[in-house]
């Protein structure tokens, strides 16, 4: 299971709203915590003025020494848990992947705003180039104008989409681990669609079809759930949805209070079930709840 939590942060108030959750993670976990803050050279290159005594190296070591106080002051909210403070120097998301990847059970727990206009820590840069090429776990937090940065999150259920495949299983062992660990609820999900057919061939088998595919539905998940229970967890339930994955899978999540999603993903293109780039990219991008994305082997 995991064995250390990477928290990157730029200073912004939208990168802090990660805290709560990873204060809530490191506590329940009992894990160490690794802060970073990444100094881009790049934007410091802009800022670097000679005529004016604004040298490069001048700026990067006020950059660095700021950015550590900045850290030592975020590692006190921390209680109980052994926090490191480490300043880089180069780009945002290769320091991420490559610190996390010293250790394949590293988290890493970072803030997105899961769409375009923000400036840091965006999905569709930083944290989508960590989702896409990092191999090591990741749960984003989607962050909000005025969002809460202090203070711990509750998390109390951990709603798990499966589609029947060997790759969305994957998620399985983790989850029952982490639901020993926090005392989770577990919320199997399995979302059907009818194939795609004439007006006329839908009205023929449409009733017959349904109830076959949700029955078939409902006794995966019913298996599902018996092997939960079989690995002493007792709080699980499932829920059988007609509709398309994604849709269906933030609709729930946005019902419940308290939740995260745990999925899985290869993270590259083909593949056809739970893809980064339409399941789960779709779900990341628009659920206002926290996505542990697991890397599929």
């Amino acid at each position: 299971m995991y064995t250390r939590m990477l928290i990157p942060l730029d200073g912004s108030k939208v990168a802090e709203q990660v805290l709560p959750y990873a204060r809530f993670l490191a506590k329940a976990l009992k894990i160490p915590v690794e802060l970073l803050e990444v100094v881009d050279l790049e934007a410091l290159r802009l800022l670097a003025n000679p005529e004016r005594g604004r040298y490069i190296d001048t700026l990067l070591s006020e950059r660095m020494d700021t950015g550590k106080s900045y850290l030592d002051a975020i590692a006190q909210s921390f209680q109980d848990t052994q926090v490191t403070c480490v300043v880089e120097k180069g780009l945002a998301e290769d320091m991420i992947i490559e610190r996390a990847a010293a250790d394949k059970d590293t988290l890493i727990v970072m803030a997105t705003h899961g769409r375009s206009g923000i400036q840091r820590w965006v999905l569709g840069s930083v944290a989508d180039k960590v989702l896409h090429e990092a191999t090591n776990h990741v749960l984003l937090v989607r962050a909000n104008d005025g969002g809460k940065t202090d203070g711990e999150a509750a998390l109390k259920t951990v709603i798990v989409p499966l589609d029947g495949s060997p790759l969305a299983e994957t998620v399985l062992p983790y989850v029952f681990d982490l639901a020993k660990k926090m005392r989770l609820e577990v919320v199997f999900v399995r979302a059907y669609a009818l194939p795609t057919s004439t007006a006329d061939e839908y009205e023929t088998y449409s009733d017959e079809l349904v109830s076959q595919i949700e029955a078939e539905a409902k006794d995966y998940l019913a298996e599902k759930v018996r092997e939960a229970k079989g690995k002493g967890l007792e709080n699980v339930s499932s829920v059988v949805n007609i509709g398309y994955g994604a849709e269906e899978i933030i609709t729930l999540a946005r019902k419940t209070a308290d939740n995260f999603v745990a999925m899985c993903t290869h993270g590259r293109s083909g593949i056809k079930r739970w893809v980064l780039g339409s399941v789960t990219d779709r779900v990341v991008r628009h659920s206002g709840d926290p996505v542990l994305i697991i890397r599929a082997t």
